[in-house]
């Protein structure tokens, strides 16, 4: 199975969101990083046929998927980053709806629900309602949904946002179970999720694709940029969303994070001591803006 985007571009009146994006998926998962306004989820949501590219076509096995239509929707499992909930449902009837939308048989769609409530940890609230969720909760029943009717092609905008280091851990496992006939394109900012995981990472910047990198040629290019900053826990979603943040510890009330940038990011964070910029002299490949990485040590482990 080959999934194919050929000369792909896309512009919104005047902006530019991608530009002549070439490149061949195979089974296995790809990360996709880029700092924000990259085009990433531009990029996720042509591959799922959501938003038409202005110019190229994205292929699967040599056809459209413009032209496949329903065809090539069955084949496919979509996490965005906007997911949400209807919280009036019980966790087993919203994954009972969606996979009756999916077109899945009743006793097909029963089976898989349970098997996917099992998966994500939840199936002890699978009778609880979603209004009741916290966060990571909602995020695990949107991994679930994704999942539902087994697809041959994944596509996950920031699928561990809200998790914590435990579910973050599980969700790793599930999609690495997962890839060996699956294609996974996962977007995330928290590069120890594309490090435990991804068979290549694709880089983005500016809407077009700058590199495609195995996991540990990228890390070994972020030494001498690793920043840590210590904030209260209720800032941390707010600087996530502004700098990109990963690898969080919660410590007291306070979160310890980690950030990557070739300059100071943040006026209260700090060099990391040992990340030195390596011999080479090889920069960030996103000089301009700040992007995340875990850079491979244990959840709370400071470098």
């Amino acid at each position: 199975m080959n999934l194919v985007f050929e000369n792909i571009s896309k512009v919104f009146q005047d902006t530019v969101a991608l530009e002549k994006i070439n490149l061949t998926m195979s089974s296995g998962v790809y990360g996709l990083l880029g700092p924000n306004g990259a085009g990433k989820t531009t990029m996720m949501k042509i591959m799922t046929d959501l938003v038409p590219p202005s110019t190229g076509r994205v292929l699967l096995d040599g056809q459209d998927i413009a032209v496949m239509g329903a065809a090539f929707r069955k084949k496919l499992g979509y996490l965005p980053q906007d997911f949400g909930v209807y919280p009036s449902f019980t966790a087993e009837q919203f994954l009972l709806y969606i996979a009756r939308l999916k077109g899945l048989s009743k006793y097909e769609a029963k089976r898989q629900t349970d098997d996917l409530l099992i998966m994500v940890g939840l199936e002890e609230k699978a009778r609880k309602k979603l209004k009741g969720f916290s966060g990571g909760q909602k995020q695990r029943i949107g991994i679930a949904q994704a999942l539902l009717g087994d697809p041959e092609i994944l596509v996950l905008d920031e699928p561990t946002a809200g998790l914590d280091p435990e579910e973050r851990i599980r969700f790793r496992g599930i999609i690495s179970a997962l890839s060996q006939q699956k294609i996974v394109l996962l977007s995330t900012h928290i590069v120890s999720d594309i490090e435990a995981i991804a068979n290549q990472v694709i880089l983005l910047k500016k809407g077009s694709i700058l590199d495609v990198k195995q996991p540990s040629e990228l890390l070994h290019g972020l030494d001498g940029k690793v920043w840590s900053v210590t904030v209260d826990a209720e800032d941390e979603a707010e600087l996530i969303q502004k700098f990109s943040c990963s690898n969080i510890m919660h410590m007291d009330g306070k979160s310890v994070v980690r950030l990557i940038s070739e300059h100071q990011p943040y006026p209260e964070a700090w060099p990391l001591e040992g990340c030195r910029r390596d011999a080479g002299g090889r920069g960030s490949p996103f000089a301009d803006g700040p992007v995340s990485a875990d850079v491979g040590h244990p959840e709370g482990a400071g470098i």
